[in-house]
């Protein structure tokens, strides 16, 4: 029996067939593009194949990508029985994902990772689902499950510190981040997952200076992890307030790769709205972003996609942006079982407030996003993206003005400011809501370090 570049069986007969599906295995756990190309072996009736490319449809993140997906894993399925055991459970965990079901597809991740822990790209799909279920300690415990027998992959290394990074755990993700890349340069979620501790603890010169000295390895990436790595820059050189370096990025970087992809376009828009925020004139950018968000009305994939889509429909002064919110408060009662709660009670009451903010109604933001962030976890992405919405949320209580709104975005501001002092987009916000508290500007500018 032929096995995959990580040791494990693979129920594949043809050769040429094994070299794509260890494709779509190590290209998978690198971010690589190559993933894709077990496509080709489409035609190979091998139920782990036929799982794997249901998987990369569904990766689509589309309204269509349910429907091209299953006959995929309806062929894969009909030939379980002559699957390994580590293939019928990655095959059932596919299909609980097709199904809608994301709770029974990670249970089925964590038992993968105790019994078989060299199935990485189970180990990968399983934090994806953790990761967009808000579910940060399922995280890491995927990926711990798995180091004792994988410690040799560097991308396990990669995968652990994120799963640390997003449980507040900086050193641990810091130390993993750092083994990953010192065993292969080009770890591009390692980059991504220091990325994130340098932003969260505040140090942005430095997190500038790594990013930028690793971007020359972000070669051959899916476009995801490219524009989302260079996302990371674009973050960096706002707070730093280098403005023009910041859209350059947008422009050259994180917006053109796959312009109908799911995640080009959240980061774009999340993006936009950023600058918008700290002050910097976009121009018409968020006119061709909008061109193809209007073919996102009816997805209903994630709440943290939507959310972001009908964000920017609005900022663009388009239509749309009503009729995805009715479909948005049509859909949630009716979303999974596994998803429905977040959808009603994070997903409604933020899209409302999204909308409101992006057409200057600040009191309606401020109701709408007020009821959403003390449950915004539950729509999962990363403390970094979930930080938009606190963004706009900060945004719309400085501009209602009013002496309440002011004194909670106070409490908000200095806090973040005591946690990143180098961020001269901090320091204006806050000087603004000083002066318009009556209290001296320098009154929350922490003293250099």
């Amino acid at each position: 029996m032929h096995t995959d570049s990580l040791g494990n069986p693979v129920s594949v007969g043809d050769a040429a067939s094994v070299r794509l599906l260890d494709d779509f295995v190590m290209g998978f756990i690198a971010c690589e593009a190559r993933a894709a190309n077990v496509l080709s072996a489409a035609q190979d009736t091998s139920p782990i194949v036929q799982a794997y490319c249901a998987a990369l449809h569904m990766f689509a993140e589309s309204r269509d990508a349910v429907a091209n997906a299953r006959p995929f894993i309806a062929r894969a399925q009909s030939g379980a029985a002559r699957a390994t055991p580590r293939e019928r459970r990655f095959i059932a965990a596919v299909a609980a994902w097709v199904a809608g079901d994301i709770a029974q597809a990670i249970r089925l991740h964590q038992e993968q990772a105790r019994e078989f822990p060299r199935d990485l790209a189970s180990l990968k799909l399983g934090q994806y689902h953790c990761f967009n279920t808000g579910d940060c300690p399922g995280m890491l415990r995927l990926a711990l499950a798995v180091l004792p027998a994988a410690a040799d992959v560097p991308y396990v290394h990669g995968m652990a510190a994120f799963g640390y990074e997003q449980c507040h755990l900086m050193r641990e993700a810091e130390t993993s981040a750092r083994r990953a890349i010192a065993m292969c340069r080009k770890e591009p979620w390692a980059h991504h997952g220091l990325a994130h501790v340098m932003l969260t603890e505040g140090r942005l010169g430095e997190g500038l200076a790594f990013m930028q000295g690793v971007s020359d390895t972000w070669t051959d990436l899916n476009s995801f992890m490219v524009t989302h790595n260079w996302w990371h820059v674009a973050l960096f050189l706002i707070d730093l307030g280098r403005d023009a370096e910041a859209l350059a990025v947008y422009d050259d970087e994180v917006w053109g790769v796959v312009k109908a992809y799911s995640q080009d376009q959240i980061g774009a828009a999340s993006l936009l709205a950023r600058f918008e925020l700290a002050g910097i004139d976009v121009g018409e950018r968020w006119q061709d972003l909008a061109d193809h968000l209007v073919q996102r009305l009816d997805d209903h994939v994630l709440p943290f996609l939507d959310l972001q889509y009908l964000y920017g429909l609005a900022r663009a002064g388009r239509p749309q942006a009503d009729t995805l919110l009715r479909n948005i408060e049509a859909f949630a009662p009716r979303a999974p079982a596994s998803t429905r709660a977040a959808w009603q009670h994070v997903g409604v009451p933020a899209a409302q407030g999204l909308r409101a903010h992006a057409r200057g109604d600040h009191a309606g933001a401020i109701e709408g996003l007020g009821l959403a962030l003390p449950r915004l976890i539950e729509i999962g992405g990363s403390h970094a993206q979930r930080d938009l919405f606190e963004q706009v949320y900060l945004d719309a209580l400085v501009r209602c003005g009013t002496a309440t709104a002011l004194a909670g975005a106070q409490g908000i501001l200095q806090q973040q400011l005591n946690g990143q002092p180098e961020s001269l987009r901090l320091r204006r916000q806050n000087a603004a809501v000083y002066r318009a508290l009556g209290l001296p500007a320098t009154s929350g500018t922490p003293a250099p370090a």
